[in-house]
């Protein structure tokens, strides 16, 4: 499959900045901002044959007009390259490319990457959300005896529906009410133990707030029932890839959904988990359920993505997913992502347990966040969490540099 991954690229936003501290015309500006901000972008899945097709030889003066073109040397994935170079650089390739039917998918993608459509803004339950303007927060409801950091605290629908309602005083965008465990090494339950513990708090909640509630399962039938009780979301675990009528039902009630990257099961999806790329392996999965969902009737503006810290990955696997979601940006969907006291965080915080992590999640949260990685994180902690979105997504938004910056 080809596919564009933006490795890393000058933010535009901070040298435009710059130029209007040298007092440079808006003109003059628009044009430095293409000829002088650098990309660098792996492209994968193509064709050897498009650098014979598209580049002029080394030393022509026509070569130095397009970005640096580095081929990959692995035998079994032949027409991998890093192209770097500016923005002008790029539009010329991407004119190119698009002369030939031949190359015209090296163009598509390449403009994907660099000139993503602003994402569609997503209405749940009269709600609102704008990605981009800020990070949002998902508040966990978990209503199982064996969740890994709160299994058994609500004990009961009442006391559930009293916990989500103090998420939602606490800043919570949306709830997240789950009936099965998913923790890694848990076995799974039946549809109807998992609509005993989930349809009467979905129930209160929706009787007593407008929050959007979102409900964590990956069974059409626990899905079904609880979309008619009131729930807005559906998040799957497996991303659409264990119910294979999950999607149809999603699509008829109108709902929107979170797909989240897992490998193998909660049950053994810790059993040395081991990838080739890592990043790459993600996008597959979640373009598959993409294409899953879409092909069933829901909106791509109905689509939320999420990576799975945690879900079949070492601790090595999570930080490097957190330092690269930009890239997964590259699938043109809003992202959420989770890991509010997951066991990487206890083991990089010398070995603390799941209630002693509240620092650590912390610590993720924010440098998502300034990152500009995640859309929404879900959190146990939703009033801390809250504090340390508002310093972080200030510090990322931060633009008054002084008279000379115009601001």
């Amino acid at each position: 499959m080809l596919r564009a991954r933006l490795i890393s690229r000058d933010r535009p936003e901070d040298l435009s900045l710059v130029l209007r501290r040298l007092n440079l015309s808006p003109r003059n500006r628009e044009h430095l901002t293409r000829e002088l901000g650098y990309a660098h972008v792996l492209v994968t899945g193509g064709r050897p044959s498009y650098e014979e097709e598209l580049v002029p030889p080394y030393g022509s003066k026509e070569r130095e007009k397009l970005p640096t073109w580095t081929p990959g040397g692995h035998v079994d994935h032949p027409g991998e390259v890093l192209l770097s170079g500016s923005r002008q650089q790029f539009d010329r390739l991407i004119s190119l490319a698009r002369k030939s039917p031949r190359t015209d998918g090296l163009a598509r993608v390449l403009e994907e990457v660099l000139s993503p459509t602003p994402m569609t803004a997503l209405t749940l339950s009269g709600r609102r959300f704008e990605w981009g303007a800020r990070t949002y927060l998902m508040g966990v409801v978990n209503v199982t005896p064996d969740s890994f950091s709160d299994g058994g605290s609500l004990p009961d629908a009442d006391s559930a529906v009293e916990h989500a309602l103090k998420l939602v005083d606490a800043g919570a965008d949306i709830v997240d009410v789950g009936g099965e465990s998913t923790r890694p090494g848990s076995l799974p339950v039946s549809a109807d133990e998992e609509l005993s513990r989930i349809l009467k708090v979905v129930e209160g909640i929706k009787r007593r707030s407008t929050v959007p509630i979102s409900v964590d399962t990956m069974k059409a039938a626990v899905a079904k029932e609880a979309l008619q009780a009131g729930a807005h979301l559906i998040n799957d675990v497996t991303g659409f890839h264990s119910d294979p009528t999950l999607a149809g039902v999603v699509a008829a009630a109108g709902a929107a959904c979170c797909l989240m990257h897992t490998q193998g099961m909660p049950k053994t999806m810790q059993q040395a988990p081991r990838y080739d790329d890592v990043v790459g392996e993600v996008m597959d999965y979640l373009e598959e359920g993409m294409f899953t969902a879409t092909e069933a009737g829901i909106p791509r503006g109905r689509i939320l993505l999420d990576p799975g810290i945690g879900f079949g990955k070492t601790l090595e696997h999570n930080l490097f997913l957190l330092r690269r979601l930009e890239e997964l940006r590259g699938l043109g969907q809003p992202l959420l992502v989770g890991t509010s006291r997951k066991s990487f965080l206890g083991k990089l915080a010398g070995g603390k347990g799941p209630q002693e992590r509240l620092a650590a999640t912390l610590g993720s949260v924010a440098a998502m966040a300034v990152l500009g990685g995640a859309d929404v994180v879900r959190v146990h902690d939703v009033g801390e969490a809250r504090d340390a979105l508002a310093v972080a997504d200030a510090i990322r938004r931060a633009r008054g540099g002084g008279d000379l910056y115009g601001g």
